[in-house]
């Protein structure tokens, strides 16, 4: 009997339906051609609820880069899960409903189809980080949870706000929308996007397999917020400086924290966070369409990194310390050249596609009447980007082996090679494509050779740090690896925070403290220990029979 692969299935419906978006998005953009369907579900007094679809070339270009990455992840993980098994085919459809849920999204103008969209995004998000059942995976799927359903009372409340002007197409109150609305609709973004004070949930969702990773940190879930502020105030310019500089700290301290992790997924977790931060900083700047352009080329270069590290840790046996990985060009040498463009093009080397969109940041933001500290913290947050995509690289590629001493890796072009070499073409090409398209006006800038030349003297001094610095151990103490490594004891923030307003529900915890403690819970751990106990006593009890048995041995001879 013919054994249907359904993987392929879905990478072919996926793929074609990208190129078919790509295609028209560029019709679209060119024509300045939009469509607007709705579909009347029904009324309440004078308030119509519609099933509305918004196509215009913003959706097409992101619905198709959406598809693209999905059908590359889809193909990738024909041979990282497997396709044979039951559990294969559970991983498939939650990654396919997670894709439509991020569909909904990005095509629909009206703020409850969008609210189905985002929860879908959230429910689907927390079956994926608690595939892997586990005790650590079930805690980071909690956090996730949570932290994303804080979001949704922002939307629900701006739902609400929407409710009086008659309607929930938001993009035809476009000249009434207020301040307080603009606040409400940036806190939702900003726990889905994992900006400071929500930023503790995204490391935490490295718990998930590596394609959801790689699906979910660059064009879906966390991308999701960052795409819902463009669309609702792209045509207003609406601002805020204390959001302008708390998604400006993000950038800086997730970068920061970068230099002190050891674990490959969540180094290009953190990344992601300062990618987002630069994302949320040129919008607050009102740098809509360069936000959306990084956006998008962004979501290239990060899916080919998170795939590119699911393979290292595929064939290393489920190791993610960047301390035991060493001399994995001379091993694998496909995998690191993919992983190195997609790391170079993070750091904004150019003429890859990260380039573009860093440096035109950089450039534009002069003349957005930034003070210079602001402008000195943008250049810090490059240099520190390259100084921990050099540390990543030194460790992976030059660093010994600290591994296990006989294994071998195979470096064959299979389904998993495939995949990062098409997303490797896009990651050098598509930003300059992106940019000759959508460029009409041809913006220059002229700038003196000095401040041009600046940008690319941070990232060598990056690199060099990434190189020298850590050679240095004695200048810091393990306190502060610890508090670096642990993203500035946020997690405690978040807890006392919440103790502060939930102070109330500890008395409740504590009633219900001992069903956990007599029930699936504890029953568990005191199996765990009691085999622990009993595998360490039996251990021993033939230590001292040996031990006995050499000593008559020595008595009798």
């Amino acid at each position: 009997m013919f054994n249907l692969n359904y993987y392929f299935v879905y990478f072919f419906m996926f793929f074609f339906c990208s190129i078919i978006m790509m295609y028209f998005g560029i019709y679209f953009f060119c024509l300045d051609y939009s469509i607007f369907l709705e579909i009347k579900m029904f009324s309440l007094n004078s308030v119509f609820v519609f099933y509305v679809l918004f196509i215009d070339w913003v959706s097409l270009f992101f619905s198709s880069v959406v598809l693209f990455i999905s059908s590359m992840v889809i193909l990738y993980s024909c041979q990282y899960m497997g396709y044979s098994s039951y559990s294969s085919l559970r991983f498939l459809y939650l990654v396919v409903l997670f894709i439509l849920s991020m569909l909904l999204m990005i095509l629909s103008p009206n703020l409850i189809s969008i609210l189905l969209g985002w929860d879908g995004l959230g429910l689907v998000s927390y079956c994926l980080v608690i595939y892997y059942s586990s005790l650590v995976s079930y805690l980071s799927g909690l956090i996730t949870c949570m932290t994303n359903r804080l979001g949704d009372i922002g939307l629900l409340i701006s739902l609400s706000w929407l409710f009086s002007y008659g309607g929930w197409h938001f993009i035809f109150y476009n000249g009434y929308l207020t301040y307080n609305l603009f606040i409400i609709l940036s806190f939702s973004c900003f726990t889905k996007s994992a900006q400071i004070p929500f930023s503790c949930w995204l490391p935490a969702a490295m718990a998930a397999p590596t394609p959801v990773s790689a699906l979910v940190h660059s064009s879906t879930l966390v991308t999701a917020g960052v795409y819902l502020l463009y669309r609702f105030f792209s045509n207003l310019f609406i601002t805020s400086n204390f959001l302008l500089y708390l998604s400006l700290f993000t950038l800086i301290f997730s970068s920061f924290c970068a230099n002190y992790e050891y674990d490959l997924k969540k180094i290009i977790a953190l990344s992601t966070l300062s990618q987002l931060g630069l994302m949320m900083t040129s919008l607050y700047l009102g740098l809509f369409d360069l936000g959306y352009f990084h956006l998008l080329t962004h979501a290239m270069f990060k899916s080919m990194l998170f795939l590119c590290s699911g393979i290292y840790i595929y064939y290393m046996y489920n190791n993610q310390d960047i301390r035991m990985m060493g001399s994995l060009c001379l091993s694998m040498p496909i995998t690191s050249s993919c992983f190195n463009i997609s790391s170079m093009a993070l750091c904004g080397i150019p003429f890859l596609s990260g380039f573009y969109s860093k440096d035109f940041f950089i450039e534009i933001s002069v003349f957005n009447g930034v003070n210079f500290i602001f402008y000195s913290l943008i250049y810090l947050s490059l240099g520190l980007t390259c100084c921990y995509s050099f540390r990543l690289f030194y460790y992976s590629m030059f660093y010994n082996v600290n591994f296990i001493s006989l294994i071998s890796f195979e470096d064959s072009f299979d389904y998993m090679k495939l995949s990062i070499s098409l997303l490797s073409i896009f990651s050098v090409s598509f930003g300059c494509m992106f940019i000759w398209m959508m460029n009409c006006d041809l913006m220059f800038f002229l700038f003196p050779f000095y401040f041009k030349i600046l940008s690319l003297l941070f990232v060598f001094m990056g690199f060099f740090f990434g190189l020298e610095v850590f050679n240095f151990n004695y200048l810091f103490n393990m306190n502060y690896y610890y508090f670096n490594s642990l993203m500035w004891f946020m997690n405690s923030h978040m807890f006392f925070m919440y103790s502060i307003f939930y102070k109330s529900s500890y008395f409740l915890d504590s009633i219900s403290y001992w069903g956990e403690y007599y029930g699936g819970y504890g029953v568990s751990y005191f199996l765990i220990y009691f085999s622990n106990y009993i595998q360490n006593y039996l251990f021993f009890s033939f230590s001292i029979s040996l031990f006995t048995y050499f000593l008559w041995l020595i008595l009798i001879f």
